[in-house]
């Protein structure tokens, strides 16, 4: 059992690299994941924000009420290049190039996972230098910068897998593309930008019960030094029970296509 763990270990530790060197051979995709991010922060700060009321009673930086909604958009924006990366591998011939070699099946996922949660880390941590440079000034203690992060972290980890299923079961790079291009919109129809009362009722139905509105709450009391409330408990219900369908799905999926 330990030298299958081992096994495992070391190859998709290989794949991992593997999918580095080719984000690395292409930085103008992780670059452009960053670029386009930060424009929209620095749009509503300074073109907008002087006139954005966010309606919470009280003072409050406009950077800090919009930062999770940007991050949370780049990381999802992201999460396209994870998907377009399988599915060549699956639709170019390199899978069956894989399991010609002594290998891990499960390396070749695993692989794709790490390289996208360490691509996403890096975006986000790179927004949030940019953030604090245009304002950002956040109230949270240590344990509350634990919470962000972590939650940050969890949803880093379940839009990169529901990439990688979508880029299973499409047919073409393209067609993956456009439909995480339809998950990177959802932040923008949540919270992470205006308050869903100040919507009319029918997008602010959807808004106020979609899983980024919970986490983007969260995250915004959390920055904002206040408790996070029931938004936590339900945070964490979406995050849970996405990565259990998700995650099942990815198996099936990939099971499917081993035997192909």
């Amino acid at each position: 059992m330990i030298a299958k763990i081992k096994k495992i270990s070391k190859d998709s530790f290989i794949m991992f690299k593997r999918n580095m060197k080719i984000a690395f051979r292409n930085p103008e995709t992780m670059a452009m994941a960053i670029i386009a991010p930060s424009l929209i922060m620095i749009l509503f700060t300074f073109v907008l924000g002087g006139v954005m009321d966010v309606g919470m009673g009280q003072e409050i930086n406009y950077v800090n009420f919009i930062i999770t909604g940007i991050i949370l958009q780049c990381i999802a924006q992201g999460s396209i290049t994870t998907a377009i990366n399988v599915n060549i591998d699956l639709n170019k011939g390199m899978m069956e190039r894989f399991r010609s070699m002594p290998i891990a099946k499960s390396s070749f996922l695993l692989g794709h996972s790490f390289a996208a949660i360490l691509r996403n880390a890096i975006t986000t941590i790179v927004i949030i230098g940019i953030a604090f440079a245009v304002g950002f000034r956040p109230e949270a203690n240590f344990g509350q910068w634990i919470i962000m992060l972590a939650m940050f972290l969890a949803f880093i980890v379940v839009i990169n897998w529901l990439a990688i299923l979508i880029g299973m079961i499409s047919k073409t790079a393209e067609s993956a593309s456009s439909t995480l291009s339809l998950i990177a919109v959802l932040p923008y129809v949540s919270s992470g930008f205006a308050p869903t009362e100040s919507m009319p009722n029918g997008i602010r139905h959807f808004a106020e019960h979609q899983p980024m509105t919970p986490i983007i709450n969260t995250i915004r009391n959390m920055i904002m030094g206040q408790p996070a409330g029931n938004d936590l408990f339900i945070a964490l219900a979406w995050i849970i029970g996405l990565f259990a369908i998700i995650f099942t799905l990815s198996m099936i999926v990939y099971k499917k296509r081993l035997v192909k």
